[in-house]
């Protein structure tokens, strides 16, 4: 719960925002990471020194449910000469270490990153005759935070957040978000590390579906150069009834689909409801890896097993250089690597962060092939998997949401997969990896003997779920085959790649 108040107004552990020449006293009392932050934006603000700001009536370091502790709004003007309209520009304050004591986030030095290492902006459009800012960012803030916290994920410029509802829950086509660096704000060095700034973008879901198949950094481009849909620093029009495609329906093919062929897509991995079966042989007990299935409780990664997996994921795009899947490597200490903070993940989507390598070596096993399942909105993404990311020669990652489980794609270029020509299925506990893949509707559950016909291609998948599936919502199925006479002889039907 939060309520709205100026910023200097008194209020449970909400001082006012300090001036340059603060007593001394006064600012000692200041909490430091906040003071640091407030700097940034008393220079972008200085006729605003205590703006209205949606504030966590409870702290989350008391129990309570918001982790941001604050929300400051500000009316920026923007600049009519360079298409950039007046706006509000929303700022949180909680993602990155306030205190320094750790009631909310470990101290882990000056050098590296404050907390999460990063605060959310927003800039929304100004309606006409609108005096004081809409309050529903700050929720929405808010509910991005509540997923870092709980996820430990950070976020990163260039990721997408399928939101799958208007953001003000209003009629609004735009359902989505992206996050790039904010224009303006500068990061800050805080008493308690580095502090950057990453704005809210909201989007269409076509511009979010075409951000997911060629890449966030991509789209954010190309609504900088609308003016309508964005401009150059990418605000926030929750009236905007046309995607940037309809608006120029040429930066589809000429853009976009030309960016998907020369590049491909930096989305390395997502997470997903997903679930693989081994069908070489039954299972040989609950426990067995193999048995694994929507609807039923799943083996756990190890920590390390999941570690690998996030840099999997993380690693991503790689446009110069070889893609490599990270090694094993047993130089760690006290289970971290060197410079990164403890209990610290990096955003599943990024591509740009240090590695974290695990260290424990589990047995692979070689399986002769394998019964995939993903939802209708994992599934969709397989297109991208094939045309943005294994055609040029990288990996994606599918991590389930509902157990510690993962699928992994690799491509021929990738090294240090466990997954070879030669066993192109194989799975490292729960983790599986697959370098040869073959793709059908499934109008019910099928096994490597007795598959049931008829078998469609991809192009012509219809979203059904199979009779009897536990799982909600329909299901896309995938059947990888361990080789092409396998399939022929048990189909009698060719293969589609």
């Amino acid at each position: 719960m939060a309520e709205l108040r100026p910023s200097g107004a008194p209020g449970p552990s909400a001082p006012p925002a300090p001036g340059p020449a603060a007593p001394p006293a006064f600012a000692s009392l200041f909490p430091p990471g906040l003071h640091a932050i407030y700097g940034e934006c008393r220079r972008l603000y200085p006729d605003q020194p205590n703006p209205l700001q949606v504030t966590a009536i409870v702290k989350y370091w008391l129990g309570g449910p918001d982790p941001l502790d604050y929300v400051s709004m500000y009316r920026n003007v923007g600049s009519p000469s360079a298409n950039i309209p007046e706006h509000w520009h929303y700022i949180s304050f909680g993602l990155s270490d306030l205190y320094g004591d750790s009631r909310v986030h470990e101290f882990t030095g000056t050098d590296g990153p404050s907390g999460f290492g990063f605060e959310l902006t927003f800039r929304l459009k100004r309606e006409t005759g609108e005096s004081a800012p809409p309050t529903w960012p700050a929720e929405l803030m808010q509910g991005l935070a509540r997923y870092v916290f709980q996820s430990e994920n950070t976020f990163c410029s260039g990721d997408h957040v399928s939101w799958h509802s208007p953001l003000d829950n209003s009629e609004s086509r735009i359902q989505h978000m992206l996050l790039t660096e904010d224009p303006q704000m500068q990061p800050v060095q805080t008493p308690f590390g580095v502090v950057t700034f990453l704005q809210i973008v909201g989007v269409c879901t076509e511009e979010l579906h075409s951000a997911q198949q060629w890449n966030g950094q991509g789209i954010l481009e190309l609504l900088r150069t609308v003016p309508v849909a964005g401009g150059p620093w990418l605000i926030t029009d929750m009236r905007r009834g046309e995607t940037i495609f309809e608006i120029d329906p040429h930066l589809q093919q000429e853009r976009v689909d030309k960016g998907i062929e020369t590049d491909g897509s930096n989305l390395s991995g997502v997470s997903a409801k997903c679930a693989w079966d081994d069908l070489s042989r039954p299972p040989e007990d609950d426990e067995d890896s193999r048995s694994i299935c929507i609807g039923t409780q799943p083996r756990r990664l190890s920590g390390k097993d999941t570690e690998q997996i996030r840099e999997t994921l993380r690693r991503g795009l790689e446009i110069n250089s070889k893609p490599v899947l990270p090694p094993i490597n047993p130089q760690r200490q006290n289970g971290l690597t060197h410079d990164r903070a403890p209990s610290r993940k990096d955003s599943l989507e990024s591509d740009s962060s240090t590695a974290i390598i695990p260290h424990e070596l589990i047995r692979t096993r070689q399986l002769e092939s394998v019964h995939l399942k993903f939802n209708q909105e994992s599934g969709a993404l397989i297109p991208l998997c094939l045309r943005g990311r294994l055609l040029h020669g990288r990996h994606f990652t599918y991590k389930s949401i509902t157990g510690d489980m993962a699928i992994t794609f690799v491509s021929t270029g990738v090294e240090g997969a466990f997954a070879t020509e030669e066993h192109p299925y194989a799975a490292h506990g729960p983790w599986l990896q697959v370098r040869r893949l073959f793709f059908f509707s499934l109008p019910s559950f099928c096994s490597a003997t007795t598959p049931s016909p008829p078998w469609q291609p991809l192009s012509e998948l219809e979203h059904s779920a199979p009779a009897g599936s536990p799982a909600q919502g329909p299901l896309l199925w995938a059947v990888a085959w361990g080789t092409r006479e396998r399939w022929e002889r048990a189909t009698g039907l060719g293969v589609f790649q």
